[in-house]
C-alpha cells in the first residue's frame, strides 16, 4: 500500500486547516442547494392512489399520518427481486438499516414511509426479522410507475394543503446515498429543516436550531432546553441561537 506523506503533528494540523476550508465551502454549497429545493415549484397529484397497510387500504393522503409533509422511499421487496421472500434487495435493506428514530422527523411535521409491492404479511415478517420499525406500505396501482420508481429505488417528497397533495422533490441513484439522517431527509422536503438560519421563502415555518431537538420519546412534553450552551461570538459559523431575553 502506497501511503500519503507521513508528517509531523504541526504539519498535519496545517493540512487539516486547509481541508476544513474546502469542507466549509461544501457545507455552504449544500445549504445553497437545499435553499433552492425549498423554492422548487410544486406539482399537484391528480390521481387517487391506493396502498395497503397494517390497518387495511390507505390513500396517499393517509400516508401523511396527519402531518404536513411526507417522504416515500420505494424499496424493492417483492417477487422477482433478489433475496425474495427472505430479504428485500441488499441496497434497500442497507437504507432501512441506516434509518434513525423517526420521532425526530415527526417533530418537524414530516412522515417517512417505505413502499413496496410485497404483501403486508411478508413486509411485517421481514420487518420483524430485521428489527425495522418504519411504516411500510404495499403499492397496489401505478404509483411506482407514475413517480419514477417502478424499476429502480427512489425517494419522493410530498406536501399537502387540505386534501390536495403536491409532489415537491424526487431523488434516486446516488442521490439516495446521503439519506439516512434527519438532516438529509429534511433537506429534501419543501419546508427544509424549518430552522431560523435557513434561507427559506418568507412565511415558511421556522424555529431556533437545536432548541427543538429532544429525546425521541419526549417530544411535546416540555419546553426546549438549553443543553447546547451559548453561541461563540468569535465563531461566525456557530449557529447556536442566543438565549432569549426575559
Amino acid at each position: 500500500m502506497q501511503t500519503p506523506p507521513i508528517v509531523s503533528p504541526a504539519e498535519w494540523a496545517a493540512a487539516h486547516q486547509r481541508m476544513l476550508v474546502k469542507e466549509k465551502e461544501l457545507t455552504r454549497a449544500r445549504d445553497a442547494l437545499a435553499a433552492a429545493r425549498r423554492r422548487m415549484p410544486w406539482v399537484a397529484v391528480a390521481k387517487r392512489y391506493s396502498f395497503r397497510g397494517p390497518e387495511g387500504e390507505a390513500s396517499l393522503l393517509d400516508l401523511f399520518h396527519g402531518r404536513r409533509q411526507l417522504i416515500v422511499y420505494r424499496a424493492f421487496f417483492e417477487p422477482g427481486v433478489h433475496g425474495w421472500p427472505d430479504h428485500a434487495c441488499r441496497g434497500c435493506s442497507m437504507m432501512a438499516d441506516n434509518l434513525g428514530h423517526l420521532a425526530h422527523l415527526n417533530a418537524r411535521d414530516t412522515t417517512l414511509v417505505f413502499a413496496s409491492r410485497a404483501p403486508q404479511a411478508d413486509i411485517e415478517r421481514v420487518k420483524a426479522r430485521m428489527g425495522w420499525r418504519m411504516p411500510w406500505y404495499t403499492i397496489t396501482d401505478e404509483f411506482d410507475a407514475d413517480f419514477g420508481v417502478d424499476s429502480w429505488h427512489g425517494t419522493n417528497a410530498f406536501i399537502h394543503h387540505g386534501d390536495q397533495v403536491y409532489r415537491t422533490y424526487f431523488v434516486n441513484n446516488r442521490g439516495d446515498e446521503a439519506l439516512g439522517t434527519n438532516w438529509s431527509y429534511l433537506d429534501l422536503t419543501a419546508l427544509g429543516r424549518q430552522e431560523s438560519w435557513e434561507d427559506s421563502p418568507e412565511g415558511y415555518p421556522q424555529t431556533a436550531p437545536y432548541e427543538w431537538w429532544d429525546w425521541h420519546d419526549e417530544y411535546g412534553r416540555h419546553e426546549p432546553s438549553r443543553w447546547f450552551g451559548e453561541p461563540d461570538p468569535d465563531d461566525p459559523d456557530d449557529q447556536r441561537p442566543p438565549r432569549a431575553a426575559r
